[in-house]
């Protein structure tokens, strides 16, 4: 495989015949030891199984995906594509240039090759003086043997990929990411363990957050002394964020996709916090609460929430298997417009104009991506109908912009969403994010224990 070009000048020193040779001896052998075999393993083969049969006799080609300069000779920090994880279950960042190819071998099977930049040789110069793949640089790799023992699959050097004649590629054939996406919608036990893992340090990171809010408060861009404390939490328990936290203060909550989080915070005002730790199996989170930065909601900001709390009980109570998918969007919506109509905000709950304040659908499928499975036919997915394992998100919201004159003065710049984390039962939903409270009573006096607690430790 062609290597990316040179990115700039390295200016190294040049390495003489005799460090050369003085680099190169007199190191111990270090090899991966015990039983290295990764747990997820037999999954990821049954998973390839499936993607096989679905695209008999042909060659299938999943990258990991390429580094990505951020600056000058730096790379941003390398996550494989949820394809590639997903079907070989290495989830590292040692992972970059690789590539999975399912080669057909015979009419219905195919035989799967990993090929890989196996670990620095200490013959040559790459281990001590290459910056973006040399072991001294970024980190062990396993070699051959290694990863063959790692995955169960046949591994072979990167550089003998050139070679092979071209096949169907998941980073550019639309069939394949359909397929791909689509064999993703339902969770198998395992990873539905992952995300259950993954809403728990979540969970851990909103109590940190709560924790940290006098502190947040007192500072000039409290909102991104907020985005901090649960990102630090992300990194010690997980591989990071599965997104940018979005850490809105006041009328920045009115901005679905707020992640400048440069806003000092009011405690006048409310704070929506959506974030998500990911595990270091990449499986994310997505949960969302509003929390008043006083501790206490006031009337018109418990007003609001009321609502959108109504309205995704309302969603929740609509998740079963074989309901469609979009009933519980629409279950949510319809309690919000009669909620407007009843303000009067609205003159009527029927039509959609309370899509002014809703802005946008009320969920989505969870996984290995935020917005997991986005390339599945729209009659597998947004038009099709709920099964049992499959894990979404349920977070209506209203969005009052602080400049819109169809509202009354109170209401503007309120923003509210409320978000949670479901499996799809056999009896209905299992919620997995309900250690975090839910109710406005319930927000408040969890807030008044975590903050007392600091008070408590202060004092000490």
């Amino acid at each position: 495989m062609k290597e990316p070009a040179v990115r700039t000048v390295i200016h190294d020193l040049p390495v003489s015949t005799e460090l050369q040779e003085f680099m190169t001896g007199g190191w111990t052998a270090t090899p991966l030891s015990g039983d290295i075999r990764l747990p997820v393993a037999d999954l990821a083969a049954a998973r390839r199984a499936k993607l096989s049969a679905r695209f008999p006799g042909e060659r299938l080609v999943v990258p990991a995906g390429q580094l990505t300069v951020r600056s000058n000779d730096c790379d941003h920090r390398f996550r494989p594509r949820s394809a590639y994880a997903w079907l070989t279950g290495l989830t590292g960042e040692e992972q970059a240039g690789h590539v999975l190819v399912l080669e057909p071998d015979g009419p219905h099977r195919h035989e799967a090759v990993l090929y890989v930049r196996p670990r620095s040789p200490r013959a040559g110069a790459e281990f001590y003086r290459d910056r973006r793949y040399g072991e001294f640089w970024v980190g062990r790799r396993p070699d051959i043997a290694e990863a063959e023992r790692l995955t169960g699959m046949r591994c072979a050097h990167i550089g003998t990929l050139g070679r092979m004649p071209p096949g169907r590629d998941a980073s550019r054939d639309a069939a394949l990411a359909t397929a791909l996406s689509e064999l993703r919608l339902v969770k198998d036990a395992w990873e539905v363990e992952q995300l259950q893992l993954a809403v728990d340090h979540t969970a851990a990171g909103f109590e940190d957050v709560v924790r940290a809010l006098p502190r947040a408060l007192d500072h000039p861009r409290g909102e991104r002394w907020i985005e901090g404390v649960f990102g630090l939490r992300a990194r010690a328990e997980g591989n990071g964020t599965g997104y940018e936290t979005i850490a809105a203060s006041g009328a920045h909550a009115c901005v679905l996709h707020w992640i400048r989080n440069d806003g000092r915070l009011d405690p006048r005002e409310l704070l929506l916090l959506d974030a998500g730790v990911e595990t270091d199996t990449l499986y994310t989170a997505d949960i969302t609460r509003t929390l008043p930065l006083s501790g206490r909601f006031s009337p018109v900001q418990r007003q609001v929430y009321e609502l959108v709390l109504a309205a995704q009980e309302a969603g929740v109570a609509a998740l079963r298997p074989g309901a469609s998918f979009r009933d519980f969007h629409r279950a949510g919506m319809r309690v919000v417009a009669e909620g407007l109509a009843e303000w009067g905000v609205l003159k009527s709950a029927e039509g959609d104009f309370h899509r002014r304040y809703t802005l946008c659908s009320s969920g989505h499928m969870l996984g290995l991506d935020v917005h997991d499975c986005a390339q599945a036919r729209a009659d597998a997915y947004l038009d099709g109908v709920l099964e049992e394992g499959q894990v979404l998100t349920v977070e209506p919201g209203l969005y009052l912009q602080p400049d819109d004159e169809t509202l009354p003065a109170e209401l503007r710049g309120i923003g509210v969403r409320i978000e949670d984390d479901l499996v799809i039962t056999a009896e209905g939903a299992r919620l997995l994010s309900g250690a975090l409270p839910r109710t406005p009573d319930a927000v408040e006096a969890w807030m008044g224990e975590l903050l007392a607690g600091q008070r408590d430790m202060g004092e000490r």
